[in-house]
C-alpha cells in the first residue's frame, strides 16, 4: 500500500468517525425523547447523558469561538499530505462529506448548534437521567 493510499485510508477513517460523532449527537437526542414515550430505561443512563451533553457542548463552544473541528483539520491535513483534493476522492469520502459538510453563513451554524444544544439541555429536565448511585 502506497503512502498516499494509507493517508487517504486514515482520512476516510477520520471522516467516518466524524459522521459517527454527528450521528451520536443527533440520534442520541432523538432516542432520549423517543425513549421517554416508549419507556426505554437506558436513555436515563447517566454516563450516556453526560457524554451526550459534553459532545454537543463541544460543538457549540467551537462554533461560538470560531474554531474548526479538529477532526476536520486532521482529515484535510491527511488528504493534503496525500496530494488529494480535499473534497473529492473515494466513494466513502464523497458520500459522507456530502452528508456532513454544507455551506451556509457562520451565524446559521451557531444558531442551529445552540438551538440543538438547548434541546439537549432541556432533555435533562424533561427526561432526567437516573440519580447518582450513593
Amino acid at each position: 500500500m502506497s503512502k498516499e493510499s494509507l493517508l487517504i485510508f486514515f482520512a476516510d477513517a477520520i471522516l467516518i468517525l466524524h459522521v459517527l460523532f454527528v450521528c451520536f449527537v443527533l440520534f442520541g437526542l432523538l432516542a432520549i425523547y423517543l425513549g421517554y414515550f416508549l419507556k426505554w430505561q437506558w436513555i436515563r443512563n447517566r454516563a450516556f447523558r453526560i457524554v451526550h451533553l459534553i459532545a454537543i457542548g463541544i460543538v457549540i463552544f467551537q462554533s461560538w469561538v470560531g474554531v474548526i473541528c479538529p477532526l476536520t483539520i486532521w482529515e484535510m491535513a491527511l488528504r493534503e499530505e496525500a496530494l488529494s483534493e480535499t473534497y473529492s476522492g473515494s466513494f466513502i469520502q464523497h458520500w459522507l462529506q456530502s452528508l456532513l459538510y454544507y455551506s451556509a453563513p457562520e451565524w446559521v451554524f451557531i444558531a442551529l448548534y445552540t438551538g440543538f444544544g438547548s434541546l439537549v439541555l432541556a432533555s435533562w429536565f424533561i427526561v432526567p437521567p437516573k440519580p447518582r448511585a450513593r
